[in-house]
């Protein structure tokens, strides 16, 4: 996925709608926080083994893809209106959890524990 292309996509569909003067990082932060509220929502009653069954269910599943991508939208218009670079930003953060959780030796972690990898 080309981040700087999608931005200009999304620039481009807000222009050709006059969305513009709406979409402040604030706006579009509450947006997407009530996005991502609706794809908790999809799991809210499921076990946690149901939730790992949802490929099994194909309008679920769609539904999920929806909801993730109106977060992922939502997150890519903050980014491009705050100035931020997203990989950068990724790859900084990546960095910075592994010094936070330095990997586990498997002796450590235990049987019934996953290794941090």
């Amino acid at each position: 996925m080309d981040i700087g292309a999608l931005q200009a996509r999304l620039r481009r569909f807000a222009d050709e709608r006059d969305w513009a003067p709406y979409q402040t990082p604030k706006n579009l932060a509450m947006a997407m926080v009530v996005e991502a509220a609706e794809l908790v929502e999809i799991f809210q009653w499921m076990t946690p083994e149901a939730s790992t069954r949802i490929a099994e269910q194909p309008e679920v599943q769609q539904h999920l893809g929806e909801e993730i991508a109106d977060v992922l939208l939502y997150l890519v218009q903050i980014a491009d209106h705050s100035g931020i670079d997203i990989g950068a930003a990724v790859h900084r953060k990546i960095g910075m959890n592994a010094i936070k959780h330095p990997p586990l030796r498997r002796a450590e972690a235990g049987a019934d524990q996953p290794s941090a990898t």
